[in-house]
């Protein structure tokens, strides 16, 4: 036994109080359910990049020798008598399901990929995670912390419910269920982001934490979506006839025909979120009537969509202006330019070349018109940078400074440039109230001068 055989070893040594019986492990994988659903359906949480090496004919051979259960698989590969609850031979060709049916291969980790998805390596984190350093190396991004965004569509969560009720009306009168409750699971996104997290944090040498640097994995299947927005269609057809609610929309017997007009608030874009939440409201019979239990077995996996992004990064400070000559922002009539440049462009054309960001947006604490000089103290102002490459540091901030009041032009300068985050807007606010109090002033003397 090698060291990664005997590692998935123990950990079933450790998880087996957590799971079912043999017989029920069988009726699960029969139903197209992968390894790692059965495992977080029951609330193991201790499982890493081993379960892997957890084929099904492994599973249940470990799991029938820890509980003195003889070999369900004689070696003719026949059933012996005393399991054939479910006739599933892990061994037999085509048993062995390329996607779960429940997670959609989200945990198999085959999204998109034509793969033999019985090795090791297929089912492996290391290829999510080999595909989101690439990202990160051919987008330059350089990062000291991340954090994990995932988002799901929703069939995943029907999925869970809907294996979950199967097991409850086949196994509630034996012991081993009894006290088993449907919020012990784990959900398929707290189990995904555990492995990620887990295998980025060793493979990047960084820490997940709050950072404001964002690695979102998003995942569609469009035909499973496809169907769950018919059951819910109906469901809220359903309701509506059963309430006689007078509805402006027009609802139709089929809604899940061609060239159907689908009601305004319930169409083809409803949020996930709204999608949840009614999937929670659901009644268990009803849930039952709209969709199958277990769900089918399918030969289609979620697609993926990797993005790495950070937050919008803020630097502010205060500028001046010397030249009448130069607007605040970039003025442009009829494609003319006036004026020679911009405040705008000045400063936020050197912050972004050295924090690497996608693009910019200039803010600053009032107006003043182009052939006016900014002096004294310095309008506050803030220059937000899209998806920056480089977290600055104080001193890229000196960089962006010097670049910026050491150009040959001398147009504009700024002074206490930094990096800001929640405070960002009260540099704008402070350069407000000196704006008012600065025209209360101009009001009193006014009034005193023409009296």
């Amino acid at each position: 036994m090698d060291s990664g055989e005997e590692k998935a070893t123990t950990f079933l040594s450790r998880a087996a109080s957590s799971l079912p019986p043999p017989h029920a492990i069988r009726d699960l994988l029969s139903h197209g359910v992968c390894v790692r659903c059965i495992f977080r359906l029951f609330g193991v949480s201790e499982y890493d990049d081993s379960c892997p090496l957890l084929k099904a004919s492994t599973l249940l051979s470990l799991l029938e020798e820890q509980r003195n259960i003889p070999n369900a698989i004689s070696e003719n590969g026949s059933i012996a008598n005393d399991l054939t609850q479910c006739p599933y031979d892990p061994h037999a060709s085509g048993n062995e399901q390329p996607y779960c049916s429940v997670c959609l291969g989200i945990l198999q980790f085959t999204n998109g990929h034509d793969q033999d998805l019985r090795t090791c390596e297929s089912n492996s984190v290391s290829v999510l995670t080999s595909a989101i350093t690439e990202i990160l190396k051919k987008e330059a991004h350089q990062i000291d912390g991340f954090s994990i965004e995932i988002s799901l569509p929703p069939v995943v969560s029907a999925n869970d419910r809907a294996i979950w009720l199967y097991m409850k009306g086949r196994y509630a009168s034996e012991e081993w269920f009894i006290g088993k409750l449907l919020s012990q699971q784990i959900s398929v996104k707290d189990a995904l982001r555990s492995l990620v997290t887990t295998s980025l944090e060793s493979c990047l040498g960084v820490k997940s934490s709050s950072s404001s640097f964002r690695i979102r994995l998003t995942y569609i299947h469009e035909e499973a979506s496809s169907k769950l927005q018919c059951s819910m269609q109906k469901f809220h057809g359903f309701k509506r006839r059963k309430t006689e609610t007078n509805c402006k929309e027009r609802m139709v017997d089929d809604l899940c025909g061609k060239n159907e007009t689908i009601s305004g608030e319930f169409h083809r874009c409803d949020s996930d979120a709204v999608v949840h939440c009614t999937l929670n409201a659901m009644q268990d019979d009803a849930f039952s009537e709209l969709f199958m239990l277990p769900p089918e077995k399918t030969n289609n996996g979620c697609k993926l969509t990797i993005s790495c992004y950070r937050l919008p990064v803020y630097i502010g400070g205060r500028y001046l202006k010397f030249s009448r000559r130069v607007s605040q922002s970039r003025w442009m009539i009829e494609d003319e330019r006036m004026g020679e440049a911009s405040v705008e462009e000045i400063i936020g054309n050197n912050t972004i070349l050295v924090c690497g960001g996608d693009s910019y947006k200039f803010h600053a604490a009032g107006r003043e018109d182009i052939d006016v000089r900014m002096l004294g103290s310095g309008r506050p102002f803030l220059v937000e940078v899209s998806n920056a490459r480089v977290m600055p540091s104080m001193v890229n901030i000196q960089e962006i400074a010097d670049k910026i009041n050491n150009s040959n032009d001398k147009y504009v300068t700024v002074r206490n440039l930094k990096l800001v985050g929640s405070e960002a807007w009260n540099l704008l606010r402070e350069g407000e109230a000196e704006k008012q109090m600065y025209l209360i002033f101009i009001c009193i003397f006014m009034e005193k001068t023409f009296t």
